[in-house]
């Protein structure tokens, strides 16, 4: 029996009670990996040939705004299998647009990860690259900057204050950072005694492998009194940009990996969750399409009424979407079901959004004619005064309720805002009306699900500006 196996007996049964069971097992597998790794590649094969990381995983967590660290994970314990087509080029890809670095699963038994992976995706992305794993040993340590990473996880769940230290101490060595897990409030001071740079709070319960995120906001507090300088970030059941939103005050950042995995387009699922659910509405080019895409944007408005100054046909918006892969969504105004079906059949769209008077029992018949995975919006007006009040919002069918302004008869398009305050229950309300780069900043921290841009970002009417597109979204994401 090996020196590692022998410590594997001692520690793991006195913490064994106090860790949920798959973990515990986790843990031992995983001592038993070590000891095999060891065997087939050995540290002394390559502990020579080791240099420092030129890439600061602590800088590049550093600074004002949010930070991300998105993950590339194709299964777990808890939900087995999440994303079947694992493509690192297509995942390294996307996250190199959006990261301020990026996590990789190496532990094969439980999560199909692989060291390989590391040297793969560091190669596409520009971002430090975090080994998360169960670290238990130096040597895996050495392991992890064998294959290119430049930051490691350690659990405190998992590891005691000596053993911190020494991988700690072999991680900094060779300018690696470290992420600091802790799981609870003794944990939590633990990592504040052993002068953690980065902590990262586990939403996630060891014992059942349930997620709360209010575990954040409880632990947050006592690191901002006890380690003011350290970097917070959130782990484990972040799915939805409000979600962010409202931990943003408790975290300066968040580890996002099975929900983005999860999701088939990846592109749109990482705009959704840094950015929210935005969409530029009165396309009319593909060219304002693409200029939509590049910004930020993950709906792509097309406006089938007559009237409007952005109106397109069928053609001109086959044309439009042809520029960008954004989701795309026909805007109606009292049109006939038919109208509605046969072009959204002839176009593929993503959504309707119904702008007129369509009644709850015109939604329910609209419902049936369309293919069950079009959504159907339905856009309210609110009068830009002192004493309008919200509409009334239609109960079923409904996917997300557009609130937008409304002068005279005139609703969207109109360039100005309504009063905010109104707005009561965001979870699933998109907002219009006078959206533009000096605004976008204060709508965004209402918390709805996300903007519909229009006018504010034009040259002219049924024209985009990319520098508008670019200071929108930049203020969007100023948070």
């Amino acid at each position: 029996m090996t020196q590692t196996t022998d410590k594997l007996s001692t520690h793991v049964s006195v913490k064994e009670a106090e860790m949920a069971e798959v973990l515990a097992k986790i843990v031992r597998d995983k001592y038993q990996w070590v000891d095999a790794r060891k065997q087939t590649q050995p540290l002394d094969e390559f502990k020579a040939s080791l240099t420092a990381t030129d890439r600061s995983f602590y800088d590049a967590l550093s600074g004002e705004q949010t930070v991300f660290i998105t993950e590339c994970k194709k299964a777990s314990p808890s939900k087995g299998l999440i994303r079947d087509e694992f493509d690192l080029d297509y995942i390294a890809s996307v996250y190199n647009n959006h990261a301020n670095a990026i996590s990789v699963l190496t532990d094969e038994k439980y999560f199909q990860g692989d060291f390989e992976f590391l040297p793969k995706v560091r190669s596409i992305a520009k971002q430090p690259i975090l080994c998360k794993d169960f670290m238990v040993d130096t040597y895996q340590v050495y392991l992890a900057r064998h294959y290119s990473a430049d930051a490691i996880l350690l659990m405190l769940s998992v590891l005691d204050d000596e053993e911190y230290q020494a991988l700690a101490e072999v991680a900094h060595s060779l300018n690696m950072g470290v992420l600091t897990e802790v799981s609870n409030e003794e944990e939590l001071h633990r990592a504040v005694a052993l002068n953690a740079k980065v902590i990262g709070i586990n939403n996630r319960n060891l014992r059942d492998l349930s997620t709360d995120l209010n575990r954040t906001k409880e632990l947050a507090p006592l690191i901002r009194e006890l380690a003011p300088n350290a970097v917070l970030i959130s782990e484990s059941g972040i799915y939805t940009h409000q979600q962010v939103r409202d931990l943003s005050t408790f975290a300066d950042g968040f580890l996002i990996g099975s929900s983005l995995m999860a999701e088939k387009n990846l592109e749109l699922a990482v705009r959704k969750v840094t950015l929210g659910e935005n969409k530029v509405c009165g396309l009319t080019h593909s060219d304002d399409a693409a200029k939509a895409y590049q910004a930020g944007a993950v709906f792509g408005g097309l406006i089938f009424v007559e009237a409007s100054k952005r109106h397109v046909d069928i053609e001109a918006a086959r044309l439009t979407m042809s520029g960008a892969p954004l989701n795309y969504v026909g805007v109606f105004q009292n049109h006939s079901v038919a109208d509605v079906a046969k072009t959204v059949s002839e176009l593929g769209l993503f959504a309707v959004q119904l702008h007129g008077d369509e009644s709850q029992a015109f939604v329910d018949e609209l419902k049936q004619s369309l293919p069950e995975s079009v959504e159907i919006w339905k856009a309210y007006g609110v009068a830009p005064d002192a004493e309008s009040s919200l509409p009334e919002l239609l109960e079923s069918n409904v996917t997300r309720h557009l609130l937008d302004t409304k002068v005279g008869s005139q609703t969207g398009g109109t360039g100005q805002v309504f009063d905010w305050s109104l707005i009561n229950n965001q979870s699933a309300i998109m907002l219009a009306g006078g959206l533009n780069p000096e605004n976008a900043n204060q709508a965004a921290k209402l918390g709805c699900l996300g903007l519909d841009l229009n006018s504010g970002v034009e040259s002219a009417p049924g024209k985009k500006d990319a520098d508008k597109l670019q200071l929108a979204f930049a203020a969007i994401r100023n948070y």
